[in-house]
């Protein structure tokens, strides 16, 4: 089981502010910010999450060689529908518009961004219509 997830953006004002807009349809907010003198590595790091637990971090560090991929869970499909909305709205790029994947399970529904830095960013509901 994962506890959390996070990883470096080349603009981390830039980054944070994008995140904001992006994981408030899923329940998330910032939560913890942490100053580049406590990380340790001389850069600051935001922490989202819901219900008090930053699970979802970014760091100061800079543009990482390859971009990754990071899903996270929607409640329902409207929830992914409005993630795809907001990321498209604050500067990302479409990478699958939301709709069903039968080829992960019949009920898999999901939408795909490419944030800023190019990272793939999923909403997903697995829960039927």
């Amino acid at each position: 089981m994962i506890d959390h997830v996070g990883f470096a953006v080349s603009d981390y004002a830039r980054a944070k502010a994008f995140y904001a807009k992006v994981l408030a349809p899923l329940g998330y907010t910032l939560i913890k910010e942490v100053s580049a003198e406590q990380t340790g590595s001389g850069h600051p790091a935001a922490g989202f999450g819901a219900d008090g637990k930053p699970d979802f971090w970014i760091g100061g560090e800079g543009k990482l060689e390859k971009p990754l991929h990071v899903a996270l869970t929607a409640k329902t499909r409207a929830t992914v529908d409005a993630f795809y909305r907001e990321a498209l709205a604050a500067g990302g790029k479409d990478n699958g518009a939301p709709g069903l994947r039968p080829q992960y399970h019949p009920n898999y529904y999901g939408a795909f961004v490419r944030d800023l830095d190019g990272h793939n960013i999923e909403a997903v509901c697995h829960a039927p219509a």
